[in-house]
């Protein structure tokens, strides 16, 4: 699923893959998040971490400060393993809560609104199609993404 900017401002963005995961060592617990960039040959890594936080949060942490780091419009290509995240995003949730003061259609309250707040608006800026992977199972950026994650957590 694609999560669409305005179709005029796509022409001639660069395409930026991005790789994200989040990691809790309890859950609410020490937590770190990892991503890597990669455009045109070339690859970033971010990582970094929170000593009491969740692993939703590490997982959306890690996609807006991925997306943060970018310094224009970009074509982007998601990959994640946080379902929470993907279908939060290219199901439209997301944008449901926030239109509903942050209320899901069970009527609870959505968790994190201030980091989804951000993410929105990150995502305004963008043209991104969101990539479902399933965690620990030997997709390599998404390994390299949980090390950084787990690197972080040791390092707080």
């Amino acid at each position: 699923m694609t999560y669409v900017m305005n179709e005029s401002q796509v022409k001639h963005m660069k395409h930026i893959d991005i790789f994200t995961d989040g990691a809790c060592s309890g859950n609410p617990g020490p937590g770190g998040w990892g991503a890597i960039l990669r455009y045109n040959g070339h690859e970033k890594e971010l990582s970094g971490g929170e000593k009491q936080t969740t692993n939703n949060r590490m997982e959306m942490l890690a996609v807006i400060e991925a997306l943060k780091a970018l310094k224009e419009p970009c074509e982007i290509t998601l990959t994640s393993d946080s379902q929470y995240v993907c279908n939060a995003i290219s199901k439209g949730w997301a944008k449901k809560w926030k239109k509903n003061n942050w209320i899901k259609s069970n009527k609870t309250k959505a968790k994190n609104p201030e980091l989804w707040d951000k993410l929105l608006s990150l995502l305004d800026t963008h043209k991104v199609t969101v990539v479902w992977v399933k965690g620990h199972a030997g997709h390599p950026e998404n390994e390299r993404c949980d090390a950084l994650a787990r690197n972080a957590i040791q390092n707080l």
